[in-house]
């Protein structure tokens, strides 16, 4: 066996998620539980029947700022809420790494942001990061009802820090709920993330 099959072998044996391989568009999402910021568990399989957002978050990322800053992942979080979607933000960021924070950090940003997520979702191991392929922040997931991946890839078509470039952007995440919304399949399923590396372990 070669160094790098044994590598492969040792990792699947000892890092849950990432035996589940690379996610697929119109396959299941990775199930998963986590504790949130207030110490509760929370699994994707408990939101069965209702639409999911996942957001990979790090509030010390300058991609992130700019959507946080100009209230435009505000908005797309309360939009989405409103209409009964579960938006669950998560941190990757191992403890030590730049966007750790603890849970009361954590809700202490959602309210003086004027965030609306459902929960803030925290995976210090970076078990989950990597089930889903999460390379970087903001990156963001869409699950429909049946659990099945819908959308997976980059928050918009803006690949800047600039807050400039919020303006006149496409929301690939916007415009994935809008076609699910219509019944229709994700015309934009798939796209590259762009933002600040996740600071995994």
């Amino acid at each position: 066996m070669t160094i790098r099959a044994v590598t492969v072998a040792l990792l699947l044996m000892f890092v849950p998620g990432l035996a589940w391989a690379t996610p697929t568009i119109g396959a299941s999402a990775p199930d998963f539980t986590l504790v949130d910021s207030n110490g509760t568990e929370q699994s994707l399989s408990d939101y069965l029947g209702q639409r999911v957002v996942l957001e990979w978050t790090n509030h010390g990322c300058p991609y992130v700022g700019k959507h946080y800053g100009t209230g435009n992942m505000q908005s797309l979080q309360r939009e989405a809420t409103e209409a009964g979607v579960v938006w669950l933000s998560i941190i990757s960021s191992a403890p030590g790494r730049q966007g750790y924070v603890s849970g009361e950090e954590a809700n202490n940003l959602t309210a003086t942001r004027g965030a609306y997520p459902t929960a803030v979702l925290f995976d210090p191991d970076g078990h989950v990061g990597h089930a889903y392929d999460a390379r970087t922040t903001p990156g963001m997931y869409v699950i429909d009802e049946a659990g099945i991946l819908r959308y997976m890839g980059a928050i918009d078509d803006q690949p800047t820090a600039r807050r400039s470039s919020v303006e006149g952007a496409n929301n690939y995440v916007r415009q994935a709920l809008a076609d699910l919304d219509a019944g229709h399949e994700v015309q934009i399923a798939e796209t590259q993330q762009y933002g600040c590396s996740i600071k995994y372990r």
